[in-house]
């Protein structure tokens, strides 16, 4: 098969938290080929300890491994823009919700308020890069986007806070949308298979637990543990028979 022959493989990964060693041992054994698709789902920030080394390596990723890269705002990114004093939400919790860990990856010492004189100590690259992180993203039959979105609503009537905020409702009620969500933001143990409404997969890297990656065309879910080095391969086809059909309303 050629390359213009081959379907494109789209990988999504989930909440990251600062933990740059998985997030490097997952992408180096992803079987990515040239012109697949990375989406990860926010939150690359906060409470683990190499945030600023994962914004990093994520900015010269599409470089080195000739894919594209789809990045989506989490609510932690959400919050350090508002506390950076630029277009956010709920700076004012950002440092009691591992903020701290963020700041010290980027030798900034601790201050109660933040604004522009800290924004300005983060390199130019990384300050676009929060900037310009999208909303969410479409690949149907698939829509992925950090938190969710808001059950009762069309997808023209959701909101940008929605999207990184939502959680219990979202996660306990079927959606009127005609896609299968993919979402991060709420830590599970392992990954929610609600289908064909939603797929959860912030599996609580940062708590000691997994980073998860879904091949969505191969439905083949990646996973790495915690401090270790090498990745599992699970088939999880079997989670998409006998469901129900969204159908386009």
């Amino acid at each position: 098969m050629t390359y213009d022959e081959r379907v494109m493989t789209s990988y999504v990964v989930g909440d990251i938290h600062g933990c740059l060693a998985e997030l490097r041992y997952l992408i180096e054994q992803l079987p990515v080929e040239h012109g697949d698709r990375l989406i990860f789902l926010g939150d690359y920030i906060d409470r683990g300890p190499h945030s600023m080394g994962v914004v990093s390596y994520l900015l010269e990723l599409p470089k080195q491994a000739n894919v594209e890269a789809v990045f989506l705002k989490g609510n932690h990114e959400d919050m350090f823009l508002d506390y950076l004093g630029l277009s956010g939400n709920h700076g004012d919790v950002f440092l009691s919700n591992g903020g701290l860990a963020t700041l010290a990856s980027y030798g900034i010492p601790a201050r109660t308020f933040g604004g522009i004189e800290v924004a300005e100590q983060l390199p130019p690259a990384h300050l676009r890069f929060y900037q310009n992180l999208e909303t969410f993203y479409l690949v149907k039959p698939y829509l992925c986007v950090h938190a969710g979105i808001q059950p009762l609503k069309t997808l023209e009537e959701q909101t940008a806070a929605e999207m990184y905020w939502i959680r219990g409702e979202f996660i306990r009620n079927p959606h009127k949308l005609p896609f299968t969500v993919l979402f991060g933001h709420t830590p599970q143990k392992e990954a929610l298979f609600d289908l064909p409404y939603k797929i959860g997969l912030d599996t609580g890297l940062v708590y000691g637990n997994k980073l998860s990656c879904l091949a969505i065309e191969e439905k083949v879910l990646f996973q790495i543990k915690r401090g270790t080095k090498t990745i599992q391969k699970i088939l999880v086809h079997d989670n998409w028979s006998k469901r129900p059909k969204l159908h386009a309303s």
